[in-house]
């Protein structure tokens, strides 16, 4: 089973990626948040320094790209080709609004004729390896027997499906039954996303649907960064009564989680300008992790009040010295 990361904008940057790749148990794939290509100049200067190779070493990342214009796609795919990118992803889950509303993201669905011809074009112009994360609608799951037919048309590196319409944002619970019906008539080796928050989750994905060889973590594994261990099988003395971690287990889960924040809090000092930048990142950080700590909401109201490093530094630290790492497998998004 190969385990990746999701794209998550404004959390999942080569900052995280690297502190987490050092930290915890690498991921097989790693995925960039969506890159917008634009006719004159092809990556900002925020998702050049993302997809750098030189902030990149050591890790598979695969950058993905939000577009309707096929050439748009194929000149952006060809500037990550010399960045030395052999695989790009086309990002037609996106649910915002802003984005559907132009057609992109998951708001591409609507359109499978519009869809047909620019996968056409982009397969037809690169050599690069293009895989699909895609949700399986706009607004009914019937249109995705459609549009499974379209990407079985094309030569897919890999069809990522998150079993919710873009009308279900991420609320609904994911539509298993859709997804075995994808699973069954792809063409093309099929990745699972949508709602792993727990080992008990991922075993119950294996059990009913067998010929899954890739699942991507999303929000559980924001929130638990041990979610990739935990549903690859806990080491030794990891349980202790009712399933949560020993008490040795407990401790070094907090050492690796104090270690990832002061690698990620580190990083983001070094290259962004003044402490509110570097606050504005810590605390969305905490809006997720927060929750792998028992009590953790009084502690949340300090972080987020914080208006200094110094501040922000003495919340975080009561956080860790007087909360426990609990793995409770359920999350508030």
């Amino acid at each position: 089973m190969k385990f990746y990361l999701a794209p998550l904008e404004g959390i999942t940057t080569y900052i995280y990626r690297n502190a987490y790749h050092h930290t915890f148990l690498p991921m097989d794939k790693y995925f960039t948040p969506f890159l917008v290509p634009r006719q004159k100049r092809s990556f900002s200067s925020r998702e050049r320094n993302d997809i750098l190779p030189e902030h990149n070493q050591g890790l598979f990342v695969v950058p993905q790209l939000l577009t309707n214009k096929a050439k748009d796609f194929i000149q952006a795919a060809r500037v990550l080709a010399e960045y030395g990118y052999e695989e790009v992803n086309l990002n037609l889950g996106c649910p915002s609004g802003t984005v559907t509303a132009k057609g992109k993201g998951a708001g591409f669905l609507a359109r499978p004729a519009e869809l047909d011809q620019f996968l056409e074009e982009i397969f037809s112009s690169l050599t690069q390896r293009i895989s699909i994360k895609a949700r399986i609608g706009m607004e009914d799951p019937q249109e995705f027997g459609a549009l499974l037919k379209i990407f079985n048309q094309y030569s897919l590196e890999e069809l990522i499906i998150h079993p919710r319409v873009r009308e279900d944002f991420y609320k609904n619970p994911p539509n298993l039954q859709v997804f075995g019906e994808a699973l069954r008539e792809s063409a093309h080796p099929v990745c699972y996303n949508g709602n792993l928050f727990s080992r008990q989750d991922f075993e119950n994905l294996q059990q009913r649907f067998q010929g899954i060889t890739a699942v991507m973590l999303g929000r559980g594994a924001i929130a638990n960064p041990w979610l990739h261990l935990e549903c690859i099988g806990l080491p030794s003395g990891w349980a202790g009564q009712d399933g949560e971690p020993g008490q040795g287990a407990a401790k070094e889960k907090k050492r690796q989680f104090q270690e990832f924040h002061a690698l990620v809090c580190q990083g983001y000092q070094e290259i962004l300008s003044g402490e509110r930048d570097v606050l504005y990142k810590m605390k969305e950080f905490w809006s997720y992790m927060a929750q792998s700590f028992s009590n953790y909401g009084p502690y949340v109201k300090q972080i987020k009040k914080a208006n200094s490093l110094q501040g922000y530094g003495r919340a975080v630290d009561a956080l860790f010295g007087e909360q426990e790492v609990i793995n409770h497998g359920r999350f508030s998004f």
